[in-house]
């Protein structure tokens, strides 16, 4: 059995999917907006380009996503997306990148647990931790 993650965003899903993708973080793999949908579904048309369903694949984890209605968006809580990095450099620029215009929580830096560990919330308000694992003794 394997879980995936759902997420949802304040009108802003498309942009942050294609920030993602745009790091490497993953793939979108598909994105439909509410005007996408069938002929007779209703929604408010100032919101037709809100993502009514979005996918990115990273590795082999899903992670699905859409804008929340007006007024039913309240902020992530109680989780984050954990990615490992290859590297203490690559690490550095997905932290660096995912905390500008965000909030850092703990500094990037070596623990006892880890080459590097920190955690941000990014500028779209989703939760990362970043990780290298510790190298071998």
């Amino acid at each position: 059995m394997k879980a995936d993650i759902y997420i949802f965003f304040d009108s802003n899903c498309h942009e942050a999917f294609a920030f993602y993708e745009k790091l490497g973080i993953g793939t979108i793999q598909d994105m439909m907006t509410n005007k996408d949908a069938p002929p007779g579904q209703e929604y408010d048309p100032a919101r037709a380009d809100n993502v009514m369903h979005a996918t990115l694949k990273i590795g082999e984890s899903t992670v699905m996503a859409s804008d929340m209605p007006e007024g039913w968006y309240k902020k992530p809580q109680g989780y984050n997306i954990y990615l490992p990095a290859p590297t203490v450099a690559e690490a550095e620029r997905l932290f660096a990148a995912l905390s500008e215009g965000g909030e850092v929580q703990m500094p990037l830096e070596k623990t006892f647990w880890a080459e590097r560990f920190g955690a941000c919330v990014d500028r779209f308000g989703i939760p990362w931790m970043i990780g290298v694992d510790p190298r071998p003794a």
